[in-house]
């Protein structure tokens, strides 16, 4: 298996680039082509399918988009062609979030994810998958959080309290949700 090719784009497509690797082109599966640049040279982390019918490469700009593919094909009924697409909208940490949260309405939001398909990914990997990025991403809104009810005159001991009761994801969904409850205190 290999963990990633490095070589110049030469060809963009809607689902797919070509990688030149030492005069190879290799056709690589990734969910944003288009952030690709034509003549230059990328390190592409790969996942290489290969079955009986295929033989497949998977490519991803970060090695966490990578092992995040890698975990959610290990899903019952999600497979590389689903989870591809969840990461051109989804983003590593968005994805975390929304199965960490138990966020079914956000994961089918990608194609062909049902309710059915979302609930088994929540099942499989919820509290499985938190890392580095997501507990400092989840830090750094807090802090904003923490920030902008400061700001608006609550006290931190008050505010302290309310912040592990938010759930939403956006920072204004945030501050909304933290303002009823502190309302309602």
């Amino acid at each position: 298996m290999y963990t990633y090719l490095k070589g110049i784009v030469t060809e963009i497509e809607s689902n797919h680039i070509a990688l030149d690797v030492n005069g190879v082109g290799y056709l690589v599966y990734t969910p944003n082509p288009y952030s690709f640049n034509e003549n230059e040279e990328y390190k592409v982390y790969v996942y290489n399918m290969i079955r009986e019918d295929e033989n497949s490469i998977y490519g991803f700009k970060t090695k966490e988009e990578r092992d995040l593919f890698l975990r959610l094909i290990e899903v019952k009924g999600l497979g590389c062609k689903m989870a591809l697409p969840m990461f051109a909208t989804g983003g590593v940490s968005g994805i975390i979030d929304a199965i960490e949260r138990e966020n079914i309405l956000y994961l089918k939001k990608f194609p062909k994810i049902g309710d059915k398909v979302a609930r088994q990914i929540i099942l499989d990997l919820k509290g499985k998958l938190v890392s580095n990025e997501v507990s400092s991403n989840s830090k750094v809104h807090n802090e904003e959080l923490f920030d902008a009810l400061k700001g608006l005159g609550y006290k931190p001991v008050d505010i302290n309290k309310v912040i592990p009761k938010v759930k939403s994801d956006t920072i204004e969904e945030q501050i909304k949700e933290a303002l009823k409850l502190l309302l309602t205190k």
